[in-house]
């Protein structure tokens, strides 16, 4: 992608407020963004995340009981978008996770030695019992790797032409109890509806808004 291109996806990109139910996202793009997914980077490779795809109509109802009330403004994005995902991360950074990792990256010949492993397995830990026992911050560490994939996933959407919108405005607890979460050791953090904009997507007429790049950057 050449330099142009990538300003103007990032210039014309925006949260889409209305799509349009006719219009489906196809599936080796689906497949493209699930691969956005699986390989973005998350600190120590922690990978601390699920992601739940609802993409048939009854799949998308089951989603909306979490925006009935003050958040019922987001329950037509879930109903008429084409894919409504679920980000998840895990509400304990467990061994069989380390473990998990651990073994997948040895398969995936990431280790030229024994020793280059086992040193893997104490640094991703160290990082591990940092996060947990000193600093006591592990689910919001977990939630910063999440957010990472959330950008990308937004970002590639742009690029493929889908339309999407992060949704932050649901009740986490009625869509764990939904989706059986706890059982799985996950909650939800963020959703995104993900389509095509529909002519009532007043956002996709007005004009971006950012503070002045002067305001943003330090160039030392």
């Amino acid at each position: 992608m050449e330099s142009a291109e990538l300003t103007r996806i990032a210039t014309t990109r925006h949260t889409c407020k209305a799509f349009d139910p006719t219009r489906k996202i196809a599936a080796a793009d689906l497949a493209a963004l699930r691969t956005v997914l699986r390989y973005a980077p998350s600190s120590i490779n922690s990978q601390p995340w699920h992601f739940v795809i609802a993409e048939s109509d009854a799949a998308k109802v089951r989603l909306t009981g979490a925006t009935e009330g003050n958040f019922a403004y987001n329950t037509p994005k879930l109903r008429h978008c084409s894919h409504a995902l679920v980000l998840c991360v895990k509400r304990d950074f467990d061994a069989a996770h380390i473990a998990a990792i651990l073994e997948q990256e040895d398969r995936d010949g990431r280790f030229p030695t024994p020793e280059a492993k086992a040193n893997q397995n104490n640094s991703r830990n160290y990082y591990v019992t940092l996060h947990r026992d000193e600093l006591r911050d592990s689910a919001a560490w977990m939630q910063r790797q999440l957010y990472i994939a959330l950008g990308m996933l937004l970002q590639g959407a742009a690029v493929l032409g889908i339309d999407a919108c992060p949704i932050e405005g649901f009740d986490s607890e009625k869509l764990d109890t939904e989706l059986n979460l706890a059982e799985k050791n996950l909650t939800a953090v963020v959703l995104v509806a993900l389509g095509y904009r529909s002519a009532d997507d007043f956002n996709a007429k007005l004009p971006k808004s950012r503070l002045a790049a002067g305001d943003l950057f330090t160039v030392l």
